[in-house]
């Protein structure tokens, strides 16, 4: 019989550890770490959903159906009946766990369909899956790129791509955001590098903004260098067969590594992937130290995965859906007032300004059935708090106009709207 966590909650704690002397100095520190966060008004507290992840949800505490705009569950397939069979029968065949590496003994024939299937969606050569995106961010750089090699990456992209830039021993180069004047100049000032990376997110997850692709493909055409982009905020659903950025800015093919996730519009399992030519998969599976030392990805994950790619490939009804609830949100909360950011993404930062603000407005808009979030720093630039809006294929014009209103109504109440 499962336990509740409020129960788990009550259980005495045995307290068995013993400290050592430069603990008690060390508590110190971290509480006031602590004590300044709550301070600010920036302490991040954890909701704890009782419900599968859907349109609507329940968390513990409040029995009412809540609407959910704070997921990346694009394409609302995280809760779909046929991926969830999908997984539910390959964990009767496959079982929970390999208990291995890929090379050692994890390799299970299904692992092998779905980067196949990965690379035929992406028309590429081959895919490599990885147990999030954060580890194939973390693997390929390093990897690929020596100290002769050079890469150029965009100030903003997510933490996964500079933590992974931090392990590669290339020369590195940090351009503005979206800055193509900028970088074009570092490239024509590097005149020794064997290879030239540029890097950048197709979708810059905080401001819903697009990368501008073509040009940045022109300056690698321009200055022999390989494009490199991670597609996380954009595979499934981005482009007009949901093929991601490339797609969506008319560039198919021209990106040489695609990086991506399982775990947002793919069913929002887990699960990372590179998908891209043949040397560079075939290198990875050798040197990638993510790939090489961390477990196989779980059978009933792989096949959830691969359900949703049989499902894309069938049809971009979803895809046409939430483009459209896009659209409707963005428009009807720019004529209500508020300030937007972004690139007709369906990732929308309603921009507030103060950290408490955002924190307290997430609160009054959950007292109003709305599951929303307040993003501060250092998850955003100081004075750049926002609520991050994250609309759904599943989401109706219903759901939508509920959620306008309560921004409305929490606006006018915070002072936000006049």
């Amino acid at each position: 019989m499962a336990v509740s966590l409020r129960t788990l909650q009550r259980w005495p704690s045995l307290n068995l550890v013993r400290a050592s002397s430069g603990w008690t100095t060390a508590r110190k520190v971290l509480q006031n770490e602590l004590n300044s966060i709550k301070e600010a008004g920036t302490w991040k507290s954890e909701r704890v959903i009782t419900t599968p992840q859907a349109a609507y949800i329940k968390v513990e505490g409040d029995d009412r159906s809540i609407l959910n705009f704070c997921a990346n569950n694009y394409l609302g397939l995280s809760s779909h009946p046929e991926v969830i069979e999908a997984g539910r029968q390959a964990l009767k065949d496959y079982g929970a766990g390999l208990s291995s590496v890929r090379f050692i003994c994890g390799t299970q024939t299904i692992h092998k369909e779905l980067e196949q299937k990965i690379a035929r969606f992406h028309n590429r050569d081959d895919a490599i899956l990885y147990a999030a995106c954060f580890d194939a961010n973390a693997g390929v750089f390093e990897a690929l790129m020596q100290p002769e090699d050079a890469v150029f990456s965009d100030q903003l992209n997510h933490a996964s791509i500079i933590d992974g830039l931090r392990l590669c021993k290339a020369q590195k180069h940090r351009y503005k955001h979206k800055d193509l004047t900028e970088l074009e100049g570092m490239l024509q000032a590097d005149t020794n590098s064997r290879m030239k990376l540029l890097v950048t997110d197709g979708v810059f997850s905080m401001d819903g903004n697009v990368a501008p692709l073509q040009g940045l493909c022109d300056l690698a055409d321009k200055y022999n260098a390989m494009v490199f982009v991670d597609e996380c905020h954009a595979t499934g659903f981005m482009g007009k067969t949901g093929r991601g950025t490339e797609e969506h800015l008319d560039c198919e093919g021209r990106v040489d590594i695609i990086n991506s996730t399982l775990g947002k519009a793919l069913g929002g399992a887990s699960g990372g992937y590179t998908v891209g030519p043949q040397e560079v998969i075939d290198l990875l599976r050798q040197r990638s130290r993510p790939y090489l030392f961390s477990n196989t990805l779980p059978p009933s994950v792989v096949a959830g995965a691969s359900k949703v790619f049989d499902l894309l490939m069938d049809g971009s009804d979803l895809c046409e859906k939430l483009q459209q609830n896009t659209k409707y949100f963005r428009e009807c909360m720019t004529e209500a007032g508020f300030t937007l950011k972004g690139d007709q993404h369906p990732i929308v930062p309603v921009m507030l300004g103060d950290a408490r603000l955002a924190t307290e407005f997430a609160n009054k808009m959950l007292e109003k059935g709305i599951y929303v979030v307040g993003f501060s720093y250092p998850v955003v630039p100081k004075g750049e708090a926002r609520i991050r809006v994250q609309l759904s294929a599943v989401h109706d014009i219903i759901d939508i106009d509920k959620c306008i209103q309560a921004f409305i109504d929490v606006g006018r109440e915070k002072g936000v709207l006049k």
